[in-house]
Formats: C-alpha cells, sequence, structure tokens
C-alpha cells in the first residue's frame, strides 16, 4: 500500500507573547490501531486527517484567527487603523493509538510521535509569525479620503492576501523538504514501521 502524506498544511507571533495577543493551543486525537509499527502507519493513512480531496495526512496543524481592529476616521478625512487585537487558537491533529503497545513497540511510537509534533510546532511558529506580520502592516495604516473606513478595508484586505499566501509557501516548501527522501519526516516513518 502507498500511502501519500502531507503533514502540517495549515493555516502566526514570536515566542514571546505580545501582551495584546490572545493566544490558545489545543490538541486533538485522531484513533489508529496496530501491534507493529507498519500496522500503526498503515491506520494512520487510513484514519488521518483528510489535506484536499484524496490525501491524508499523519498530523496537521490548523488556525483559527480572529481579530479586534479600531478603526478611526481622521479630521483630514481618512482613516487610520489605531489598533489590531489577534485572537488565535492552533489546534494540532495527533495520531493516538487505541490500544497498549508492547514495550519496544511503544519505544519507537514515543519517538515517531514526538518528532511529529517538532514538525507541526514548526507550522504553528510559522502562523504566529504570520500574524505577527499581519499585525506589523495593519497597525498605522492610514488611507486618505476615506472618512467611512471603508477603502482602508480593502487596502488591509489586499495586504493580508499577500501574507498569507506567503505563509502558505512557506509551510508548503517545509513539509518538502521533511518529506522528500532522506527529510526528518521521512526517516521517522522509516524507523517506526522498519523491523530492529
Amino acid at each position: 500500500m502507498r500511502i501519500f502524506l502531507l503533514l502540517g498544511i495549515a493555516f502566526v507571533y514570536p515566542a514571546a507573547a505580545n501582551a495584546q495577543w490572545r493566544y490558545a493551543e489545543q490538541v486533538k486525537t485522531y484513533s489508529i490501531s496496530g501491534t507493529s509499527g507498519i500496522e500503526l502507519y498503515s491506520s494512520i493513512g487510513e484514519n488521518g486527517p483528510k489535506v484536499g480531496q484524496h490525501v491524508r495526512a499523519v498530523a496537521h496543524t490548523d488556525f483559527k484567527l480572529t481579530w479586534s481592529r479600531n478603526y478611526v476616521p481622521q479630521v483630514d478625512g481618512g482613516c487610520s487603523l489605531v489598533s489590531a487585537r489577534p485572537n488565535i487558537t492552533i489546534t494540532y491533529v495527533l495520531p493516538k493509538p487505541v490500544t497498549a503497545l508492547a514495550p519496544e513497540l511503544q519505544k519507537k511510537w514515543n519517538v515517531f510521535l514526538e518528532g511529529v509534533r517538532k514538525h507541526e510546532r514548526v507550522h504553528a511558529e510559522q502562523i504566529k509569525a504570520m500574524v505577527a506580520e499581519i499585525e506589523k502592516v495593519s497597525v498605522g495604516l492610514t488611507v486618505p479620503a476615506d472618512p467611512n473606513c471603508s477603502k482602508i478595508r480593502t487596502e488591509l484586505t489586499s495586504k493580508l492576501g499577500e501574507i498569507s499566501r506567503s505563509r502558505v509557501k512557506s509551510s508548503q516548501d517545509f513539509d518538502k523538504i521533511e518529506l522528500s527522501e532522506g527529510g526528518n519526516v521521512h526517516q521517522l516513518i522509516l524507523n517506526l514501521v522498519n523491523p530492529r
């Protein structure tokens, strides 16, 4: 069986939390079963989160992002965005065996799962960096001749699209390296499925 994997396509903030951010992380799991590494991996291929229509992933990092923005009409008829406070929740979806594993398999599983978590945390950092970039281009943005603060929203949406596309590309580039032959995730899979 050939299993196609695409880890952590996800949809942003440096490690030190900004006081204005509301940030949370959560972990969801999906059930897998097996008594060997190859059986666990096959179960991942059957039960993993769907990424796109035809591909299942080992794990997935997603996010929900909302903003509290304060647009202020200016005396000169323009409009300024004086504050933008993000509220972000990052969700990791990870595999979890439904039954206890034999001691040697459990050791292999622990190494595999920790490697997958590290991979997904990179995606979370990419998401945080995206949010920080959005915040940077948002706060202080001013559009002239916009007394109703409508043009500024269009201007901001245009900037956000570019930032989002850049993050998606970074995420895909990272996955391509990690999943390529000899890449970190590829090695994790081989170590799990190959008997020792």
